[in-house]
Formats: C-alpha cells, structure tokens, sequence
C-alpha cells in the first residue's frame, strides 16, 4: 500500500519515513577506549615483569653474600698434589693422602706411620731410629685406606716436596716401584723393612 505524503512524493510501507543519520560518537568512544585498555595492560606487565625480575636479583645477591659468609670445606684446602700429615689425639701421626674429608670424618690413602725402635749402647745411653713404615704388611693386614674419626683429629697440615718425610716416602716408591710385597714380614712386629727417616717424630702444635 501506498501512501502520499505532502510533498506528493509516495512512501512505501517498506521505507522508513524519516532519513536517520548515523551516530558514530558511540563507535568513536569505543575505539578510543581501546588503546588506553591496551595500554594499561602493556603497563602492567612490563611492571610486574621488571617486578620479578628485582626480585629474582635481590634473591641471588642475598644468596651470595650468605655463601661468602659460610666458612670454607676443609676439602678446599687439600692440595690433592701433595702428601697430607694427620695428627690424632692420641699422639699417632699418619702421612699419605686426603681423599676426602668432612665433619664426620676423613679417608687417608697412602698412609705411611713414624716407628721409633731404641738401640741401647755399650754406654747404656738409648738412641732412637725413627723409621718411617708403610702400612699394609701389619699381622692384621689392612688396605692401604683409612677412615679416621674427625673427633680424633687434632689437626691436619699439608707437607712440602721437600721435606724430610715427603722425600722418604719418594725413595721407597724408588726402591718398591709395584709396591710392597710384605716378604719380610714379621709376627712380631708386623711391618716390612722400612724406610729410614732421620729425623725427630713431629709433635702436635700447642
């Protein structure tokens, strides 16, 4: 059906009377919301990643300075190069090598031990030999591997090439080079002929 309006212009049913004019101030509004939204959301992450990452750097700083601060392993000071003197509270010294060491204990390999044997004279004055023996060929035969009790140890030092004990050591090596064989073990004493040290036993420092 058709109608006539007062311009004598007809107007159908389907048309709409009046000529509406787009409003975009609501599309403008949402398109200039956008940007800030994704702005702040930009922001928030870039603050919490430089958030973590302060974090992350106090955590590691503190950690150091804690581990600068801890007292040092006595392993550190192990030259593994070297021969190792342990001194018990007993008065027993043992030489060889450090495997390792903790608060519990220490494991010696290598191990060699002052003997003192006294020679009387014509004179009755008393001379004493000390001999530096390698262990192993004792009556009761132990591996060369000692396990010693850190409650025991009264300190341990590591020795010089050029010592007295480190160069005895060295000539027995010389003079056994596959090690020892214990031929000239006794019942008695339990130890093969050793190497001769001439020198004092050390004693433990005050």
């Amino acid at each position: 059906m058709e109608f006539s309006n007062r311009g004598g212009v007809p107007v159908t049913s389907n048309q709409s009377p009046v000529n509406r004019v787009p409003d975009f101030t609501g599309s403008s509004r949402h398109h200039t919301k956008q940007p800030k939204k994704l702005l702040e959301s930009l922001l928030t992450k870039w603050a919490s990643l430089i958030l973590g990452a302060m974090i992350v750097i106090l955590l590691v700083a503190v950690t150091l300075v804690v581990a600068s601060t801890q007292p040092k392993s006595q392993a550190n000071y192990v030259y593994s190069n070297k021969l190792q003197a342990v001194f018990l509270n007993t008065g027993q010294v043992y030489f060889g090598n450090i495997q390792s060491i903790n608060p519990q204990y220490l494991v010696l390999t290598n191990i060699f031990y002052l003997q003192t044997n006294n020679q009387s004279s014509s004179s009755s004055s008393s001379n004493n030999n000390v001999s530096l023996v390698k262990l192993g060929c004792e009556l009761h035969a132990p591996y060369d591997q000692m396990v010693i009790n850190m409650q025991q140890v009264t300190f341990w030092e590591n020795l010089r090439s050029s010592g007295q004990v480190a160069k005895a050591v060295a000539q027995y090596y010389k003079e056994y080079p596959h090690g020892q064989t214990c031929t000239n073990q006794s019942a008695t004493t339990g130890s093969p002929t050793p190497s001769s040290v001439t020198t004092t036993p050390p004693t433990a420092k005050p």
